[in-house]
């Protein structure tokens, strides 16, 4: 049994400089298929009133058309908002300029922001609402609540998305008994990041990923990235009781309604900030942190869940 885990180990590792080396044969191509989102990075992390004018009166623009449309929205995409009042024009601008055949809403959950957020909501007329509770399962639930389409899809308000992302993204939920989708992101270039090092880091993630999507794709699911089914999500609901992980409850639970689908194409490849990264103490922690956790869970990985235990840190205390 040794000589076979230890065989599966050999086999599971990727070492750096191999798969730089696999990335610099692509490296062309992936820089280019990322560049969709240069022309946000205008509006990213900038003030709202020194933001490009161009970015909004596209998002003005669209969004009065949008909510000018006739009959009900098919597609409810929906954002949460904490302190994101330099971030959020830019990701409003990027959903803005998606390409669909369908009829969506745009709508943003403000929640308990201590910023100028909901100024700029009004500034741009997007259609919002207040949700006072702090936490990402208080704001979804809220949206869910005030949701229009069959289909809903979670946004993070700090995260830029390619233009065929929606239309994608519900594809896969039209699929047959598909009650949730989700996918991969990458990370937006950010000065002390080499763009070759995050790519690394991206492609043993991922590949980490497609392993643990085999039996646990509940685990796979991150909000910013995932899009349910809204009469099935509305039945079970965001949990509000943990810090993290309402995302993959909400999917785990979903599992009772049909089938989880995971959607690996670039089209649905959003980018964000370096959030989860800098958490671990930067791309050396953060790629230490992953390999310690593939390799503690690794046998885990071939054994499916119905239930996971809550560890008491992930608890919120009241």
């Amino acid at each position: 049994m040794k000589v076979i885990a230890s065989q599966e180990q050999s086999q599971a590792r990727l070492s750096y400089a191999e798969a730089k080396h696999h990335l610099d044969r692509r490296s062309k191509l992936k820089v280019k298929s990322l560049r969709w989102y240069e022309k946000y990075i205008a509006a990213y992390e900038v003030d709202f009133e020194k933001a490009p004018e161009e970015a909004k009166k596209r998002v003005k623009s669209r969004l009065r058309e949008m909510y000018g449309a006739e009959g009900e929205p098919i597609v409810s995409v929906v954002a949460i908002a904490h302190n994101e009042a330099n971030r959020l024009l830019a990701c409003l601008w990027s959903l803005c300029d998606n390409i669909t055949d369908m009829t969506i809403e745009i709508m943003v959950i403000n929640n308990n922001s201590t910023d100028n957020t909901e100024g700029v909501l009004k500034e741009l007329g997007v259609r919002y609402h207040n949700e006072n509770k702090k936490g990402p399962g208080h704001a979804r639930n809220c949206g869910l609540d005030h949701a229009k389409g069959m289909y809903y899809l979670c946004i993070d308000s700090d995260t830029l998305y390619p233009k065929h992302y929606i239309q994608t993204m519900v594809d896969a939920l039209r699929e047959r008994e598909v009650v949730c989708a989700y996918g991969l992101w990458s990370f937006l270039p950010q000065e002390g990041y080499s763009r070759g090092r995050m790519m690394v880091y991206e492609l043993l993630r991922d590949s980490y990923l497609r392993l643990q999507n085999i039996k646990r794709p509940e685990l796979n699911v991150r909000g910013m990235v995932a899009a349910f089914r809204t009469e099935e999500a509305r039945k079970e609901r965001f949990r509000t009781d943990i810090i993290r992980g309402e995302d993959g409850s909400l999917a785990l639970a979903l599992k009772r309604h049909g089938k989880l689908r995971f959607v690996t194409s670039r089209k649905a490849r959003p980018i964000t900030g370096y959030g989860t990264v800098g958490a671990d103490g930067g791309f050396g922690g953060a790629l230490k942190a992953r390999a310690i956790k593939a390799m503690r869970s690794f046998t885990d990985l071939f054994h499916s869940k119905t239930h996971y235990e809550d560890k008491e840190d992930n608890i919120i205390k009241t």
